[in-house]
């Protein structure tokens, strides 16, 4: 199971919420690698490699954009800043 890894913008609403550290693991059966992240009191950025079955992954990523997380996957060669 490879990882895949997004770019993740998460609004003031959901910064205190534990979603990546403990509801995708929990919910999805996926593994979350937080690779980078900077947070201020409006928004969270977040880069997080995401690994576990394809569907649940899917799933994973779903659930982030219902909650309303702005989730792009990153290809391989893309090294966003979160500056």
């Amino acid at each position: 199971m490879p990882a895949r890894t997004f770019f993740c913008t998460f609004p003031q609403v959901l910064i205190q919420e534990p979603i990546v550290s403990h509801t995708l693991n929990e919910r999805f059966g996926v593994i979350p690698n937080i690779r980078s992240a900077s947070i201020t009191d409006s928004k969270a950025l977040v880069k997080v490699e995401i690994e576990g079955d394809l569907e649940a992954v899917d799933k994973a990523v779903a659930y982030m954009k219902e909650r309303g997380v702005k989730v792009e996957e990153l290809g391989a060669n893309d090294e966003r800043s979160l500056d």
